[in-house]
């Protein structure tokens, strides 16, 4: 099933004449790193302490957006300019899965939509990421497999703000976009799983 992460390549293209800037300038991965994680939970906490204002919800997308921008860049400084390192590592797989958190999670106070929903899919993002570096410890690759990838999630849930944030009343359907995520990611967590077991079968 196709994954936006298979527009990646494409993406790091556009990316590439900042990313040697940056370098040149003296910005090291990990500091990138940091900027996404604090972006995430700055734009969290406004969502969380106006849960039923449009306009916070409008800032969902953004955020998202930038914060793929800079996954992308922390992770072109580390392999293109020598910064790979084991601190970079752990920052990267921990900032993913708190940098989810803090954007996602807050959407169960937004009335429109269903809290139980929101945490499962929330759930579902923490187990196919753990999922996908599990692969590591029994020797396989870091797993990326979707078809509800981190740049999935992105899309999806960025859209859900930008839809809510404009004010459309979408109640009869809002809820069922979160339903097919959830089942969209225990489809992720089986095929990195599968993936995994498979390199290292």
């Amino acid at each position: 099933m196709p994954s936006v992460y298979d527009l990646k390549p494409r993406f790091q293209a556009l990316l590439r004449p900042l990313v040697s800037r940056l370098a040149s300038a003296g910005v090291s991965a990990n500091q990138v790193t940091v900027v996404a994680i604090a972006l995430s939970l700055g734009t969290g906490a406004i969502i969380l302490s106006n849960p039923t204002s449009h306009w916070p919800l409008l800032l969902l997308p953004l955020a998202l957006l930038l914060r793929m921008a800079l996954n992308a860049i922390d992770g072109m400084l580390a392999r293109e300019h020598g910064m790979v390192s084991a601190l970079g590592g752990m920052l990267n797989e921990l900032g993913d899965v708190v940098s989810d958190i803090a954007l996602y999670l807050p959407l169960a106070f937004v009335p429109a939509l269903s809290p139980a929903l929101v945490v499962l899919v929330v759930l579902g993002s923490v187990v196919s990421e753990m999922t996908g570096v599990v692969g590591v410890q029994i020797g396989a690759s870091r797993r990326y497999e979707g078809p509800m990838g981190k740049s999935d999630r992105a899309l999806w849930l960025g859209a859900v703000g930008a839809v809510l944030g404009l004010g459309v009343d979408a109640a009869p359907w809002i809820n069922g976009v979160l339903v097919v995520m959830v089942l969209l990611l225990g489809l992720t967590v089986v095929n990195r799983a599968r993936g995994a077991l498979g390199e290292v079968g």
